[in-house]
């Protein structure tokens, strides 16, 4: 299965001349940490072999928003930084500004925790500008980039997704950063335009992952339908020559996944990000991962319908069995039996596992006790699973894995 996101190819010095060779690829210090601190077994012993080795490139390791563990997501730097990692796919999630541009921010909402835009001239244009914390009351903001042209969007400064919502100033408002993250790579970092962004993953030797964003903003915008904006996302590759086996569109709306299958010549790799944990509409039920009975549609169904790939969170992919192992769920065999390619998102995004792995682990964190277990729930998923990606935050991780397992 693994085919179907690409090989690895091997390690390749700097670009001089931006062809796409990439930059020197590292694993830096991370990969080797999370080694140590498995505990003994077959899986540390095979990973501590491969320590010495040079990484490779390879598209089983997906930048989530770039490096965003430790770089302003979805920045030129953090996607950098992701392919020096070994990141062979890396992702824009892609909105829209007021004047119908496509740019690169997790949510269409997000302007006010991802950059200075509350202690710039434009802040008075968003859809809330910052409110202080009074007493029992926290601090609020929103901020849209279709508040904003592009041309104003640009002026943004980004920076960590934080908020202090203790904050009685602006210049407050903007801390309250997680303290396993950092602000060490912050300085200088540059916001992307989608176009922008092919560009530079394309310079970086990596392919494409785009996520259509599901708009803060009543639809249609302005005359701006929802078609329209999953078309313009497919024409900005067909602008740049970009062919479809090179990208793997996605969006948690199935409509969109239908509509890129139905219409365009890139919709035979879409990704059906499913959130159906906790959101429906007309075609799309809520489900329970341990009861096939209540998929709404099927795997089956979602086959039939074209859809060659689903990305569910970790957690709906694994289990506990009665000795407490972990173990495929009930979801991601149904998914494999119906011939779904499986992508897993978003290791290295939980922090320090020491306490359980939060969120992303729910499902499984009563086996959960250590930073190593990023590794074990990796292994899991690569070999009882059967994913074929996996998106990361310090990438590093999976492409270290992937490179030992020869993925």
């Amino acid at each position: 299965m693994l085919a179907a996101l690409g090989a690895a190819v091997p390690v390749a010095a700097v670009a001089q001349d931006g062809a796409g060779d990439g930059p020197t690829m590292s694993y830096g210090q991370r990969p080797a940490f999370l080694v140590e601190t498995l505990e003994d077994g077959e899986l540390k012993s095979t990973l501590e072999a491969c320590l010495g080795n040079a990484p490779e490139r390879t598209d089983f390791s997906i930048g989530h928003r770039g490096a965003s563990l430790m770089f302003p997501e979805h920045t030129v730097q953090a996607n950098r930084a992701a392919a020096r990692q070994g990141a062979g796919i890396l992702e824009c999630d892609v909105t829209f500004t007021k004047d119908k541009e496509l740019v690169c921010r997790h949510a269409q909402n997000d302007l006010h925790t991802t950059t200075n835009i509350v202690v710039t001239d434009l802040a008075g244009k968003c859809t809330q500008p910052f409110q202080p914390a009074s007493g029992d009351t926290e601090a609020t903001a929103e901020c849209r980039t279709s508040d904003l042209t592009l041309d104003e969007f640009e002026s943004l400064a980004p920076k960590m997704d934080s908020f202090d919502a203790t904050a009685e100033t602006a210049e407050a408002y903007l801390g309250g950063v997680a303290p396993f993250r950092t602000t060490l790579y912050a300085d200088g970092a540059e916001l992307m335009t989608h176009a922008e962004s092919i560009e530079l993953f394309r310079s970086l030797g990596g392919k494409f992952t785009p996520e259509l964003k599901a708009p803060s903003v009543e639809m249609p915008f302005d005359g701006f339908t929802q078609e329209d904006y999953a078309q313009k996302l497919i024409d900005e590759y067909v602008a740049a020559d970009v062919p479809p086996e090179d990208v793997w569109p996605q969006s948690f709306n199935l409509s969109d996944v239908i509509y890129w299958i139905e219409n365009t010549e890139y919709g035979e790799q879409a990704v059906y990000l499913d959130d159906r944990y906790e959101a429906e509409d007309d075609d799309e039920g809520l489900i329970d991962p341990t009861d096939p009975a209540t998929f709404k549609p099927t795997m089956q169904e979602l086959a039939d319908m074209g859809v060659t790939y689903i990305a569910p969170p970790i957690w709906m992919l694994l289990t506990l069995d009665d000795a407490g192992e972990m173990v495929p769920s009930a979801y991601a065999e149904e998914a494999k039996a119906a011939g779904l390619n499986i992508i897993g998102w978003s290791l290295e995004r939980s922090g320090p596992l020491a306490g359980g792995g939060g969120w992303y682990f729910q499902s499984v964190n009563d086996a959960i006790d250590s930073d190593g277990d990023y590794l074990r729930v990796l292994d899991v998923l690569a070999q009882d699973v059967g994913i074929v990606g996996m998106f990361s935050d310090w990438p590093a991780t999976v492409t270290f894995y992937a490179n030992c397992m020869d993925l």
